[in-house]
């Protein structure tokens, strides 16, 4: 029988849909779920959901609930981690500090200076979070679902010897966006995409072999709703050749070129990134809604009877790695792995986005080699200010922490190197009792 656990479990739909997922193969459906949050009242509603999960197929599964996260990972086999370190009143002002200078960010929720504060008070209970899983089930696989993604696993994987990936939405999801715009079966595409999370480019797209790139081409130049739909990665493609993973949303803020001036946020940023920025950034509005109406969420997934369509397998990756690993068929997926000389023109050892195998012996990264220049001139940026700010934290340096927002660039864009260090401090100020592993909260 094996254990899962979900640490984070709060998130009732992403809970649902992955034990949804797992207890879709005949291997885990005697499963126990593990399921903790330090929310008493959405635990107990991702209880009452999974068990409805289970009732409805008919299967051996159980479900335990639990505020204790010992009692959680307790010989776990597998640990899903899905948490948010701090409600939006603390990290609204990753967005908000910023904006007032001047930088605005969309979602940072994974790089820049929205980022890497929200890296910097994410670590700690990650870290919490593993050394537990090294006393209580030291042969268990984490994977992570929680941003900033590369930041986090690459922190982890060099602080414990548990085998930690990433798993992400963004290249399944655009591999099949991509194959809808083309009209392609999804399952008849193949691709080789590799980068960093959220920066990931797909070095090969092919329909039955054949490359797809002058299809995809065709429809991003002569049909609007299909350059409309995605307005930054499509000029981003046809300036760079390679389509990126990801939404427009999160890489209009990873680069210099849309969100610098107001005109440009205009242009390129308010319609066709799929995500409307609001008052205050789009994730912001996105989760304070979700406390709104989370009320009405629960009511509907536990009232309503589940179809047989509510029980079909999803796109995500987690089911089909904790079958491989218990016996079943050999999976590939993009995991967020070490640079192991996988990349070779990004830092060795940094966290990056390749093709992996997995099987019952674990998990098997794919080496790509050298990311095209004009992909990799931006990639290894970005990399690289994520390597630096890594550093930061586990030496405690906030004027590494400076900088390395330095050279983000969105950020360096917009502001002086005197403005970035205030602003810098401003952030410091206001989130200086989350981040214990810097002694002083200055620069």
């Amino acid at each position: 029988m094996t254990k899962i656990t979900f640490i984070g479990a709060g998130s009732l739909e992403f809970t649902f849909e992955l034990v949804r997922d797992i207890l879709s193969f005949p291997l885990l459906e005697d499963a126990t779920i593990s399921l903790m949050d330090i929310n008493a009242d959405r635990l107990e509603s991702s209880k009452q959901a999974v068990e409805k999960l289970i009732d409805t197929g008919s299967r051996p599964a159980r479900v335990v609930a639990t505020l204790d996260r010992v009692e959680a990972l307790k010989d776990a086999d597998v640990v899903m981690t899905t948490i948010l370190a701090g409600s939006t009143e603390v990290w609204r002002h990753d967005i908000e500090i910023p904006q007032k200078f001047g930088v605005d960010i969309n979602v940072g929720d994974t790089r820049g200076p929205a980022g890497i504060f929200r890296f910097l008070r994410t670590l700690p209970p990650m870290l919490d979070i593993v050394r537990d899983m090294e006393k209580y089930c030291p042969n268990a696989l984490l994977l992570n679902y929680t941003n900033p993604m590369a930041m986090l696993c690459a922190a982890l994987q060099r602080l414990t010897f548990i085998p930690v990936t990433g798993l992400c939405h963004s290249v399944q999801g655009t591999a099949a966006m991509l194959a809808g715009w083309i009209g392609a079966p999804l399952n008849e595409i193949d691709y080789l995409c590799a980068g960093i999370n959220h920066q990931a480019w797909y070095l090969e797209y092919k329909w039955n072999g054949k490359d797809a790139y002058p299809l995809i081409h065709k429809a991003i130049t002569e049909r609007t709703e299909v350059y409309n739909e995605e307005i930054v990665r499509n000029e981003m493609y046809l300036a760079l050749g390679k389509y990126v993973t990801e939404s427009s949303g999160h890489n209009s803020e990873y680069n210099w070129w849309f969100r610098k001036r107001p005109d440009l946020i205009k242009k390129y940023c308010q319609n066709g990134t799929g995500w409307n920025p609001g008052e205050h950034g789009f994730i912001l509005n996105f989760y304070q809604d979700a406390e709104v109406t989370w009320k009405e969420t629960v009511k509907k997934r536990l009232d309503e009877p589940l179809t047989s369509e509510d029980l079909q397998r999803g796109p995500e990756y987690a089911a089909y790695i904790i079958n491989a690993l218990r016996g079943g068929d050999m999976f590939k997926f993009n995991g967020n792995v070490p640079n192991t000389n996988l990349i070779t023109n990004l830092p060795h050892g940094a966290c990056v986005e390749v093709p992996v195998l997995v099987d019952r012996t674990g998990l098997h990264p794919f080496y790509v080699g050298a990311l095209p220049p004009e992909c990799a001139m931006l990639t290894q940026l970005s990399s690289g200010i994520e390597e630096m700010a890594i550093t930061a934290s586990l030496t405690g340096d906030p004027m590494m922490i400076y900088r390395a927002i330095c050279y983000d660039p969105l950020t360096a864009a917009v502001l002086s190197l005197a403005e970035i260090k205030q602003m810098t401090n401003e952030l410091f100020a206001q989130h200086k009792d989350y981040l214990p592993q810097f002694k002083f909260h200055q620069v």
